[in-house]
């Protein structure tokens, strides 16, 4: 994959976070907390924990830390794909959004 591409994708990707954030916010009574900086997105829960989403351009792969641990991400001409693992990572992100936010959130895109 090339640069471009790769931006592109993880472009996408971010962009479906914060919509979903923003989505969640509007329809639930939860409170994501949500700032991008360039290629990282900070969302902070009403606890106080965070989970912190940067692109890693040289490796072409996008990186979460959450409370459960630092995850590494490949898009594998689909989707981001954990690189030790066969989780996806908008699967990942909602699950471990969930665990710190104590309730059920979906973060992903949209449809």
């Amino acid at each position: 994959m090339t640069d471009l591409e790769y931006l592109d994708h993880a472009e996408h990707a971010l962009s479906a976070v914060e919509l979903a954030c923003d989505r969640i916010n509007d329809d639930t009574d939860a409170d994501i907390d949500n700032q991008r900086t360039g290629g990282m997105i900070t969302l902070t829960f009403a606890n106080h924990s965070q989970i912190i989403i940067n692109l890693q351009k040289p490796l072409q792969e996008i990186w979460m830390a959450a409370k459960a641990g630092g995850f590494h991400y490949k898009f594998n001409g689909h989707q981001w794909q954990d690189t030790k693992g066969a989780s996806e990572f908008f699967a990942d992100l909602s699950r471990y959004a969930s665990e710190q936010s104590g309730q059920s959130l979906a973060l992903g895109p949209p449809g």
